[in-house]
């Protein structure tokens, strides 16, 4: 039997970042802007995301050196970025592991939308309000912008890539919470109304781990079964914060 997934994947939200920190400010204040003047590419991590990803890469480093990552894929975003080479330093992958950056892994794009706060939206654009209103998050494309259906076209893309040139390995992926939630309802084979419903719940935190195992004796070639989804427990474990805000390029998801 030829094995096409890879035996392990873990799936992380980068640590929190100076976007978040920038939403929340928006929202105390009620600004229909967020103020920050970095592109959202460039965003760097809070001190906070840099603690929290220092955390999550001593859990990794205190996993047997057969069981870590030996396969780093990850956003071109800078917060995605530092999240993963903070994992490494703290000895969560081998020091000298190459990372991969792919640009599918990339935040969701919000278009004529971005660093507006629902407030914003409301008020600069009523009419995409009704239309996401109308449509939902998953349909929903603002202009110059992507839906849910947009991202999980490109993890599509992703996912065919790593099962070709990843099989076998143990695989991490440095993302953001739309990363996440898309790659589950791409493995999971799961329906609109299943991934919202998981969406509605909450969101994912800062540097929590979504885990996959290969179950070789799933028909016909095996498949990646959950293993935990949104855990903070490492964060948890050693006294670091949790945070779950949405980035900062957009309140209303």
């Amino acid at each position: 039997m030829n094995q096409r997934w890879p035996e392990r994947l873990w799936i992380v939200r980068h640590g929190e970042s100076a976007g978040n920190v920038a939403r929340d400010a928006a929202h105390a204040a009620g600004l229909g802007r967020i103020d920050i003047a970095h592109r959202d590419v460039d965003v760097p991590l809070s001190a906070l995301g840099e603690e929290q990803s220092r955390v999550l890469g001593r859990w990794f480093a205190g996993l047997p050196e057969p069981d870590r990552p030996n396969v780093v894929l990850t956003s071109p975003y800078l917060r995605a970025r530092s999240t993963a080479e903070l994992i490494r330093a703290e000895g969560g992958t081998r020091q000298n592991q190459r990372f991969i950056v792919d640009e599918r892994l990339r935040e969701k794009e919000f278009g004529i939308l971005d660093r507006l706060t629902r407030t914003g939206i409301e008020q600069l654009h009523p009419d995409q309000a009704e239309f996401r209103q109308l449509l939902g998050k998953f349909y929903h494309r603002p202009p110059g912008g992507e839906s849910w259906c947009d991202v999980i076209l490109r993890l599509r893309s992703a996912l065919d890539t790593i099962s070709l040139h990843h099989s076998g390995c143990r695989v991490l992926i440095v993302g953001h919470q739309v990363v996440v939630l898309c790659m589950r309802y791409l493995l999971e084979a799961m329906t609109e109304e299943e991934i919202l419903a998981i969406d509605a719940e909450g969101d994912v935190a800062n540097c929590a781990v979504t885990e996959y195992a290969f179950d070789p004796h799933l028909e016909p070639h095996g498949e990646l079964l959950l293993h935990r989804y949104n855990i903070v427990a490492p964060l948890e474990a050693a006294g670091a914060p949790v945070t779950s805000e949405p980035d900062a390029k957009v309140a209303a998801r």
